[in-house]
Parts: C-alpha cells; sequence; structure tokens
C-alpha cells in the first residue's frame, strides 16, 4: 500500500550534502539520533505545560519536520559513513517509540480532543514498530510497510496540530481522523506480519 515512506529516498537526497558536512565536522549517527529525541521531548513537554493554550500545537508539526529531516540524517551516516553500531540500532528503533510518544501523548490533555482515541493510536504506534522489528527475529528484513507507519503518523499528526493551533475547533472531524487513524495502524500491523511471512517463503 501507498505510504508517505515512499518519498524517503527523494527527502535523503536533498540531505545528503548535510549529511557530508556533519560527517566531515566529526558528527556521529548517534549524536543525531538523540539529538532528535531531546527535541520531541522538549516539544511535548511544553506542549503538555501548556495544554490550556492553542499555540504550542503548532511547533509539533514543526519538530516532525526537524525530526524527520534527522531520522534521515542519522540514518544516511550510519549508512555511508561507516556509523553502524548496535548502540545505534537500539537508539534508532527505541527512539522512533520513546519520540513518537512524547510528541503525540500530550494532545489527550487538551479539551475536546478525544483522548481514549489518540492514546489508542500510540498504543497501536508502538506495535506497528514492534511488527516491524519482530519480522528480523524470524529472519525476514525490518518491515516499514504501511499504510500508517511512522512517517504517515507525523504527515496526520502534523497537520491535526497545524490546523488546531492555528484557531480550527475541535469537533467531531478529530474522532474520524483518529479512528480512522486506528483502524490503519491495525491494518499496518496485520500488513508488516503478512507481508514478513511471504517473504521467507519466497
Amino acid at each position: 500500500m501507498a505510504s508517505v515512506y515512499d518519498l524517503k529516498p527523494h527527502f535523503q537526497n536533498l540531505l545528503r550534502p548535510v549529511t557530508r558536512f556533519l560527517a566531515l565536522k566529526g558528527v556521529t549517527a548517534n549524536q543525531v539520533t538523540l539529538t532528535a529525541m531531546v527535541l520531541s521531548f522538549a516539544t511535548g513537554g511544553l506542549v503538555y505545560w501548556r495544554a490550556e493554550s492553542r499555540w504550542p500545537l503548532i511547533l509539533i508539526p514543526i519538530a516532525l519536520l526537524i525530526r524527520m529531516a534527522l531520522n534521515a540524517i542519522d540514518g544516511m551516516l550510519a549508512r555511508e559513513h561507516n556509523m553502524k553500531t548496535p548502540l545505534g540500532a537500539i537508539l534508532n528503533e527505541l527512539g522512533d517509540v520513546l519520540s513518537d510518544s512524547a510528541l503525540y501523548l500530550p494532545l489527550a490533555f487538551f479539551p475536546n480532543i478525544p483522548c481514549v482515541l489518540v492514546v489508542c493510536v500510540v498504543i497501536l504506534a508502538i506495535i506497528t514498530e514492534m511488527a516491524g522489528v519482530v519480522s528480523i527475529q524470524i529472519g525476514a528484513s525490518r518491515r516499514y510497510d504501511g499504510p500508517m507507519g511512522k512517517s504517515d503518523r507525523a504527515f496526520v499528526f502534523g497537520l491535526v496540530t497545524l490546523l488546531l493551533g492555528l484557531g480550527f475547533r475541535p469537533g467531531v472531524w478529530l474522532k474520524i481522523v483518529f479512528g480512522l487513524m486506528v483502524f490503519l495502524l491495525i491494518l499496518t500491523i496485520f500488513n508488516r506480519s503478512r507481508k514478513a511471512l511471504k517473504e521467507l517463503k519466497s
């Protein structure tokens, strides 16, 4: 199924000159990964702290865009500049899950936002990434299949928080959006598991 993740190669090409510059300056992939985590926790903490205000929500799409760039850069540093380490693999997987949770869970504290659905989305997102990693354990490759992978979730949350931050009123539309995300996340878990098993058979 189509996913925002399919655009990743084009995004990486845009960031490759920056990646080369950072490598020449001695910046490591793990340092970039940790920077992305710190950014996510700081943004999520501010959003939670100012839950009575709308303006901090605009910071979430900005943080997501920066984090997406940092995630692409740390991957290229690891692969293309010989910076792969076991610690880096752990930080990469755990960092994404922790960063997503730190950015998205504070939305549950905003008035008139369907908090139960937000929490369900975060929990299912964790299971989705777990399904992708478990495929390695059974001998397949790390699965990134959609339709609701990490990049897709970032796009939806970024758009929703931008609209809310600009003054759009929470309403039934949020329940529809998050309800659809729940359905698509369940489908993504199924897809990743099915394709991992199919990969082993082939």
